[in-house]
């Protein structure tokens, strides 16, 4: 689960990480309000989307009067933000924090994320902040300096203070700077955090050490011991569909191709997916129904790929052990009548009561049904309906 950066901001907050004063509003008539509230010289304006790309596209903006921070918020309430990660269709925004801008003489990066080959968390600093660490990782990796910690133990203060030294810190912003580290882990830990990043964190003409932007993903898994933050969940920064496919206990995952997947069990959707590129098609989406999947469940699953305006055929890969054959199959007559298949199906069968499942469909006679011998046939028929 994603949170904005203001709800991030707050959390470091409440951890003790120094954060500049800031307040969010929700329209462009608040922000000349705010503006005079933070008394500040210089104001930055930050729309809050679960997007990157918000300085290039205009949704971060430097502002020095309450006129100005209104016309930016009024504009980015009323246009929809465009960048690489929206596409071309955008994203509303629908918060746009503000704060008290700071003075930067350097800037930092430091982050938490789990380090899946050693099965620990790793904080990771370096000195070239304020660009994505991917960047840095791609052009200068030896510039990211990193400490593995046990989550019981937690990072210990003397692996901060030789992150913080090894960035090019000394002295008293040192002191600081490790200071920070040691919450932002001890927050990543308590928070059931998948990833905990400040970028940047930086240093003032004064020697301060602050932090001025938060982002943070918390693990799924751990959101049911995590109640204050399951709270922060935004569902209009979430796909619909996928959100519609969770409440069915159902696993949804939009692409960008035209040809929808109806799988049971991660590996299989993977497979079916790569098949599908094999043969020449891109897949739309993939949706996983799951072991336990019930005929309404299944017939929701359908709903919900045919809904996709891209979807122009819809590749079925089941393979029955837990999830049953004949199951898919009634779900499959069922969504035929009551939703009505408007592109073509393609259905492979495999497993439990297959036979039973064959012949269901086969007297049912769908219109726009296809059946596959195997999945190589499969593939290449719902790619030749594209």
């Amino acid at each position: 689960m994603k949170v904005h950066e203001y709800q991030g901001r707050a959390l470091m907050r409440e951890a003790g990480i120094p954060v500049p004063p800031s307040e969010v509003i929700e329209s462009g008539e608040q922000a000349a309000g705010v503006f005079r509230k933070l008394g500040a010289d210089l104001v930055v304006v930050k729309a809050q989307v679960h997007a990157g790309g918000r300085g290039k596209a205009g949704y971060v903006k430097l502002v020095r009067s309450a006129e100005e921070a209104a016309e930016h918020a009024t504009r980015m309430f009323a246009e929809r933000m465009v960048s690489k990660q929206t596409g071309p269709e955008g994203i509303q925004v629908r918060k746009v924090l503000m704060a008290e801008a700071v003075d930067i003489a350097k800037e930092y990066y430091i982050g938490v994320v789990l380090d899946r080959a050693k099965r620990v968390p790793v904080m990771m600093a370096s000195a070239e902040g304020g660009v994505e660490i991917e960047e840095v990782a791609a052009k200068n990796p030896d510039a990211i300096k990193k400490a593995w910690f046990h989550p019981h133990l937690g990072l210990r203060p003397f692996q901060a203070r030789n992150l913080a030294t090894a960035i090019g810190l000394s002295g008293d912003k040192a002191k600081a700077a490790s200071q920070i580290m040691l919450k932002l882990a001890g927050l990543f830990l308590k928070t059931d955090c998948s990833l905990a990043e400040i970028n940047p964190l930086v240093e003032t003409p004064a020697g301060e050490i602050l932090a001025i932007d938060a982002k943070f993903n918390f693990d799924d898994s751990g959101l049911f011991r995590q109640k204050q933050v399951a709270e922060l969940f935004d569902p209009s920064e979430e796909n619909a569909d996928e959100l519609r496919a969770k409440e069915h206990n159902l696993s949804y995952i939009a692409l960008d191709g035209n040809i929808g997947c109806m799988v049971n069990g991660a590996g299989l959707a993977m497979s079916t997916m790569d098949i599908i590129k094999l043969h020449g098609g891109e897949p739309a989406n993939f949706l996983d129904v799951g072991g336990g999947v019930t005929p309404e469940g299944a017939s929701e699953a359908f709903r919900i790929l045919l809904s996709d305006e891209k979807v122009k055929a819809v590749l079925v890969n089941i393979f029955g052990g837990i999830a049953r054959c004949d199951v898919i199959a009634d779900a499959l007559i069922k969504a035929a009548k009551e939703v009505g298949f408007k592109v073509p199906v393609v259905v492979r069968l495999e497993g439990t009561n297959v036979k039973i499942a064959r012949k269901m469909l086969e007297e049912a006679k769908i219109e726009g049904l296809h059946t596959a011998s195997d999945l190589t046939d499969a593939a290449k028929q719902v790619c030749a309906c594209v």
